[in-house]
């Protein structure tokens, strides 16, 4: 019966041990546990904090939008002529400041030259447009006459009945021809 105690013995020390180290293991996940939510926590404020700067640099954007629709020849002049003041104040001698003219220079004559292309290209369009709104026109008016030359030439055969009596005849109508595409089947 000793015996049987002492295995008994043993296997509560097995169980004790092993509740032990399912104590201590719970112990750690529940440690990992706060750890993890406290990195949650912290990485949700910082995305709420980006979200409101994000926010409030949308709303200040949509203000200074709103500023300049409102005054559109001012505003972006002035920024502009900061711009290049900054850019000439950084200039360290007359070198360089001859370099940044010349470049200033080349860019004015290269953007006048894509201005004076651009202005030709839109007259040529213009013209060509012009153009075929006048053909149109033409063929419009030309098919108009034909229409009415052929009604009236085929009206007088068809007035007069067999019996040689003239039946009443119907106004001349003139109709648009329709714009519309016939249906293919």
């Amino acid at each position: 019966m000793t015996q049987d105690v002492k295995q008994w013995l043993t296997e509560i020390k097995q169980l004790q041990q092993k509740v032990a180290a399912a104590q201590q293991e719970r112990e750690e996940a529940y440690a990992s546990a706060a750890n993890w939510r406290n990195l949650y926590e912290t990485e949700a404020k910082q995305r709420r904090a980006e979200a409101n700067l994000a926010h409030q640099t949308i709303e200040a954007l949509n203000a200074r939008l709103q500023e300049l629709q409102t005054s559109p020849g001012k505003e972006p002049q002035v920024e502009l002529l900061a711009t290049i003041q900054e850019e000439v104040d950084h200039l360290q001698g007359v070198d360089e400041l001859k370099g940044f003219l010349i470049r200033a220079l080349a860019e004015c004559d290269r953007l006048t030259r894509a201005l004076k292309t651009e202005q030709v290209a839109h007259a040529q369009t213009r013209k060509a447009l012009t153009s075929a709104l006048g053909d149109t026109v033409d063929l419009l008016a030309k098919e108009r006459s034909e229409r009415q030359q052929s009604e009236s030439t085929a009206a007088p055969s068809a007035s007069k009945t067999p019996n040689g009596s003239s039946a009443p005849q119907k106004p001349n109508v003139v109709t648009a021809p329709s714009l519309e595409l016939p249906q293919f089947d």
